[in-house]
């Protein structure tokens, strides 16, 4: 029985790994869209981006490890469209499997209008080597975006130097997802590490000058002046090889609580919409990814398990590091259970309906982790 991994990503090369621990020795091939093997993301808008890692030190496994795995990796060869088991490429290779695992990811926003230089966005390991050579020689750089993946950049780009600002619709960086007193704690730190920060407007568009960026256009008039510009407005599920799959695609690729599309098909990772509890859930980390990954495994050679993780994500951020377990939100009761906000280490609940749904550290890994038993136990 043959198994198809399209996706050469965390969550691909973690289905194969989770399938070889657990004695599966049948055929695996792995189809991936870039030439790289397979390579972590979480650093490629911190170290890698910044200059501390160079390419090598983002891959997720050396060749020794990849060879005693005994996988057929097809790699720079986007999957085109999937008929069943049988997966068409960019090239036209026709790939079929007995099980065939969808581990494709994201693609991320964009903003309508021509493509302009000094405009990014930051995905693969060659949007980071492609922004790092920008940065360098950057004076005025535009993060568009106030999420995770925005603040990052926009810390990362100030400790390289040149002037930040970052730019967004919510009031406070990542008010949707921690609520507004996290989020403002985090324009705090932002702003005290020289970062401006113009929020609550919405961007409407770029300006240039000769095809080279030179500004980006908000919503109340302001022109925000820009040599460098980073679209980080989210991201959405690689689906679209899969249209006329007959697969349900709905934000993601719709599965059971198995982590099943179809007979035969799976899913894993950012591109995964799953049966968790009483809804459709779709995560977006990367130890979702290796998870997920390791589910869909025991699901392939039989040992039948719904996914019921408890969601992890962190950040990093200048020299702050957050962690959080479950799933904020803006509407959740936030109440200080151990340290101090002044002090800048202190760990939150978040509260609905009088059970806790989230755990949120900063600066308290250790302690965050044994908060997290609010949680399993909830």
């Amino acid at each position: 029985m043959s198994v198809l991994v399209v996706g050469a990503s965390a969550a691909g090369l973690s289905t194969v790994e989770a399938l070889r621990r657990k004695g599966y020795q049948e055929p695996i091939t792995v189809v991936g869209a870039e030439w790289h093997l397979p390579y972590d993301r979480p650093p490629l808008s911190k170290q890698f981006l910044c200059g501390d890692w160079d390419e090598d030190r983002t891959r997720l496994r050396p060749d020794t490890m990849l060879s005693a795995l005994e996988a057929e990796f097809v790699l720079g060869d986007p999957a085109v469209a999937l008929d069943g088991r049988r997966v068409h490429t960019a090239s036209g290779r026709v790939l079929s499997a007995d099980t065939v695992v969808i581990a494709t990811g994201l693609t991320p926003r964009r903003l309508p209008g021509p493509e302009l230089e000094g405009v990014h966005v930051l995905r693969t390991l060659d949007d980071a080597a492609a922004l790092r050579k920008d940065l360098v020689e950057a004076q005025r750089v535009v993060v568009v975006g106030d999420g995770v993946l925005g603040c990052e950049i926009a810390a990362t780009a100030r400790k390289l130097g040149p002037a930040v600002t970052m730019a967004g619709p919510q009031a406070v960086p990542l008010e949707s997802q921690l609520g507004p007193m996290v989020g403002g704690l985090l324009a705090e730190l932002h702003r005290s590490e020289g970062v401006d920060l113009r929020l609550g407007t919405a961007v409407t568009g770029l300006t240039d000058v000769d095809g080279r960026v030179s500004g980006v256009q908000l919503a109340d008039g302001d022109v925000l002046p820009a040599d460098v510009v980073v679209v980080a407005l989210g991201a959405v599920p690689a689906t679209e090889w899969l249209e006329g799959s007959g697969l349900r695609i709905d934000n993601g690729v719709v599965c059971d609580a198995f982590c099943r599309a179809a007979d035969g098909v799976f899913a894993a990772g950012d591109v995964a919409r799953w049966q968790h509890e009483d809804s459709l859930l779709r995560l977006e980390n990367r130890t979702n990814a290796t998870e997920q990954a390791a589910c869909v495994a025991a699901n392939i050679i039989g040992d039948q398990q719904s996914y019921r993780p408890v969601p992890y994500f962190w950040t990093d951020q200048f020299a702050t590091k957050i962690q959080v377990h479950g799933v904020p939100s803006e509407a959740a009761e936030v109440t200080v259970a151990e340290g101090n906000l002044d002090e800048r280490r202190f760990v939150v609940h978040y509260r609905r309906d009088g059970r806790v749904v989230a755990v949120l550290g900063w600066n308290m890994p250790k302690q965050t982790r044994l908060h997290r038993e609010h949680l399993v136990h909830a």
